[in-house]
């Protein structure tokens, strides 16, 4: 459980590590009493605009909190992040997403299953001065959804600037449940991150080889671009809508008090009943929606737990990459997110959460028409081979070598964008191995659903039951994927490690439907 005290300790581990001069002024600031207010980001209603949502893609300058300079940043119709874009079941949005930026870019609709023609992934550029026009027809269960830049080579990056935003998906469901819904007071998006700054204040995404390994991460903890932010919360059920959108980093959450907090949904959607939890990972790509009684009136801090030795490279050589790491690639420690503070004024009637929420079938494995075993790869790059396969190690040269790294892959080979690695049957379903290695790894799945069938041998807890497309694996699991929506190979699906590093080093294949 985490405690007031350990919070404190953990803050004091991060502020002895940050980065000097005005970051550390802030941070004694905020120790002090500065309150930052959760900025909630604007509502773009598809429905409320006509059927259509227009984002552009631009570098701004965004204080990530009051006592912090604007430093410079990426964003999609704002300096940092984006609005939240609200689409229901039904509608055929037209959206345009205008590239403002000096770089190609893309923008990923990622958990909304549409054909890959319009997925936005690395196969869909939008060069500087250009804009994309996809119309994308929603149809699928209400869910917690994101978007984000995905050009390849370059996502990592993007991200980490500013580019990723949340989509929710209506379709009724909720407020026939009678759960929170009234956006920005009892439904809250919080998009989790973690950001490394230069002793200047700007962020600094460094690309040394330990990043390639490990991922970037950085020591200060972000919730929808602010840090250490305080929200206002009713004396009634609050709904968190809860994305990690950071580059690397496992988010282990749970209250400082120990209140236990009910989780409604996964990515695709809810779950057959609320599971209470008082601990919960979520991982870079992952979302979860849980529920938190404020009715006793108390206040509570969100906070994350440091990264367990599990969730670090399980290797001989990395003996260097410790949160004593200048470079701030390893700095995974504990720390507050954000307080949430009870204001009786805020008026929020509901109290009840219903015992069961939408039923969900047991995944049929016998639908399967094909098993595949995929393998999350890293072998022979600078000072040494690594790989699924196991052999010896050696990191060597790595841990200061910039811009090397191990090669990664899937299945013994880097992405290459000209090359199809599956093509599973449109409308079949297929069940697949998936076995990482060297560390835990996000695995995500474009344009498809699955169910988490077991994980290390065992079946998964009672929170992974419903529809995923990112699940965290540090042990050989198996999964069901059913194909409902059409990829070529001109415009494929993407496979891939959702450490955004990873990705951007090649741990990606793709797949096209015949």
């Amino acid at each position: 459980m985490l405690t007031r005290r350990g919070l404190l300790a953990g803050a004091g581990v991060l502020a002895g590590a940050g980065a000097l001069g005005v970051i550390g002024r802030a941070e004694r600031a905020r120790a002090a009493g500065v309150s930052v207010p959760l900025p909630v980001p604007a509502l773009m209603d598809a429905r409320l605009s006509g059927g259509v949502l227009s984002l552009v893609a631009a570098a701004g300058r965004h204080r990530f909190a009051p006592d912090l300079p604007a430093v410079a940043t990426y964003g999609y119709s704002a300096p940092c992040l984006g609005p939240v874009l609200r689409l229901r079941r039904g509608d055929a949005v037209k959206v345009s997403v205008e590239n403002r930026l000096d770089v190609p870019t893309t923008a990923h609709w990622h958990g909304l299953l549409v054909p890959a023609q319009v997925d936005g992934g690395p196969h869909h550029p939008i060069a500087p001065g250009a804009t994309w026009r996809p119309r994308l027809e929603v149809d699928q269960a209400e869910a917690t959804c994101w978007y984000h830049a995905h050009p390849h080579g370059d996502t990592g990056r993007q991200v980490y600037m500013g580019l990723a935003g949340m989509m929710i998906i209506e379709d009724g469901t909720g407020a026939e449940l009678g759960l929170p819904q009234s956006y920005g007071v009892d439904d809250l998006p919080l998009i989790l991150q973690d950001r490394l700054f230069t002793e200047a204040g700007e962020l600094n995404f460094t690309h040394f080889a330990r990043e390639r390994i490990l991922g970037t991460r950085g020591d200060k903890l972000v919730v929808n671009g602010a840090i250490s932010p305080t929200a206002r919360v009713p004396a009634a059920l609050v709904r968190l809508r809860l994305l990690n959108a950071a580059n690397a980093r496992n988010f282990h959450l749970g209250f400082d008090d120990g209140r236990a907090f009910q989780v409604i949904a996964s990515d695709g959607g809810y779950l057959p009943a609320p599971v209470p939890m008082q601990a919960l990972t979520v991982a870079p790509g992952e979302r979860f929606e849980v529920v938190v009684d404020f009715s006793d009136g108390r206040d509570a801090v969100l906070a994350t737990t440091g990264d367990p030795p599990d969730d670090m490279p399980r290797t001989p050589g990395m003996g260097s990459l410790t949160s004593r790491d200048p470079s701030g690639a390893a700095k995974s420690g504990p720390g507050a997110l954000v307080t949430l503070r009870v204001d009786p004024s805020l008026a929020a009637p509901r109290s009840r959460l219903p015992a069961g929420l939408v039923p969900i079938a047991a995944p049929d494995a016998g639908r399967a028409v094909e098993r595949r075993t995929i393998t999350l790869d890293m072998w022979p790059g600078m000072g040494g081979a690594v790989g699924a396969a196991g052999g010896e190690v050696g990191m060597g040269r790595l841990m200061t070598a910039p811009g090397t790294g191990p090669a990664m892959g899937m299945n013994g080979r880097r992405y290459d964008m000209r090359r199809i690695d599956f093509t599973p049957k449109l409308g079949g379903a297929e069940i697949w191995e998936v076995r990482p290695f060297l560390m835990p790894h996000p695995f995500h799945v474009h344009g498809a659903f699955f169910r988490v069938l077991s994980i290390g041998g065992a079946p998964p807890p009672d929170h992974l039951a419903a529809e995923k497309d990112t699940v965290l694996l540090g042990q050989p699991a198996e999964l069901l994927l059913r194909f409902n929506q059409p990829a070529t190979e001109a415009h494929p699906f993407m496979v891939h490690c959702h450490i955004l590093d990873h990705e951007d080093g090649g741990l990606m294949g793709q797949y096209s439907t015949n």
